[in-house]
C-alpha cells in the first residue's frame, strides 16, 4: 500500500512537473512570435501613406533610374550641380533608399511569347522557349538583380498632416521631373510592396498581387554565445 501510495504521488509530481515545463516552453515561443507588422514598426497602411507604431506618418517618392551612360560629361556634371543646389535648400528631413530586387523579366517574357506565337519557325521558337526558360531561372534564382531608388518624408502624426506631407513629395518629385528624372508617390499598394522589397528582396518580384491577403508571421531568433 505504501509503495501504491508513494507511486501515485511521485506520478502526480511528474506529471505537475511536465505541464510546467510544457506551459512555459509555449510562453516563451509566444513571445518570440510577433506579426510582421510590430516588426517592421508599421501601424497601418493608407493611401499614399505609412503610419508607424511610434506615431509618424511616411510618404515615399519611387524615382525611376536613367542610364548615365547616355549622358555626356558635362550633362552628367550639369545634372549632378542642379539636384544638390535644388535638394540644399531642403530643411526637413528626408531619407533616401536604394534597394536591390531580382530583375522583373515579365516585359521580355512577353515579347517573346508573342513572337513563338507570330512565327512558324520551329526553330527560332526552340531557341526562344530555351532563352525564357534560362531568364527564368536567373530571375528566380536572384542572381541579376536591379537597383531601386526611394524618397521617404516624414511628419510626426497630427490631424491634417497627410495634406502637407503629400504637397512636399510632389514638391521633391517635381525637382527630378524637371531634370527630365521620372518620380512616382508610392500608392498603398506600392508602399506595401516596398516593405516587403526591403525585408524580404529574394521574392519580392513573385508576390501575390493580393497584398491584403494574410498577416505573415516571423520568429525573433535569440543570439546563442
Amino acid at each position: 500500500m505504501i509503495i501504491l501510495i508513494l507511486t501515485l504521488v511521485g506520478g502526480g509530481i511528474g506529471l505537475f512537473l511536465l505541464k510546467r515545463e510544457s506551459k512555459k516552453k509555449e510562453e516563451e515561443i509566444n513571445k518570440n512570435l510577433q506579426t510582421a507588422q510590430g516588426f517592421m514598426n508599421v501601424q497601418d497602411i493608407k493611401g499614399n501613406f505609412l503610419y508607424s507604431e511610434d506615431g509618424y506618418v511616411f510618404a515615399y517618392i519611387k524615382i525611376n533610374p536613367i542610364s548615365t551612360d547616355l549622358l555626356s560629361r558635362r550633362e552628367k556634371e550639369n545634372m549632378s550641380k542642379e539636384l544638390t543646389a535644388e535638394f540644399s535648400a531642403e530643411q526637413k528631413t528626408f531619407r533616401f533608399l536604394a534597394v536591390s530586387r531580382p530583375i522583373d523579366i515579365t516585359p521580355l517574357i512577353q515579347e517573346y511569347s508573342n513572337i513563338i506565337l507570330n512565327t512558324d519557325n520551329p526553330k527560332q521558337k526552340e531557341i526562344l522557349r530555351h532563352e525564357m526558360l534560362v531568364m527564368s531561372n536567373y530571375a528566380m534564382s536572384g542572381e541579376v538583380v536591379e537597383r531601386q531608388f526611394y524618397l521617404r518624408i516624414y511628419e510626426k502624426f497630427e490631424e491634417g498632416i497627410e495634406r502637407e506631407l503629400i504637397k512636399k513629395a510632389t514638391e521633391l518629385a517635381s525637382k527630378f521631373e524637371g531634370r527630365n528624372i521620372g518620380c512616382e508617390i508610392l500608392s498603398e499598394q506600392g508602399i506595401t510592396r516596398l516593405c516587403n522589397l526591403i525585408n524580404n528582396p529574394a521574392y519580392s518580384h513573385i508576390e501575390d498581387a493580393d497584398f491584403e491577403a494574410a498577416i505573415p508571421f516571423i520568429t525573433r531568433l535569440e543570439e546563442t554565445a
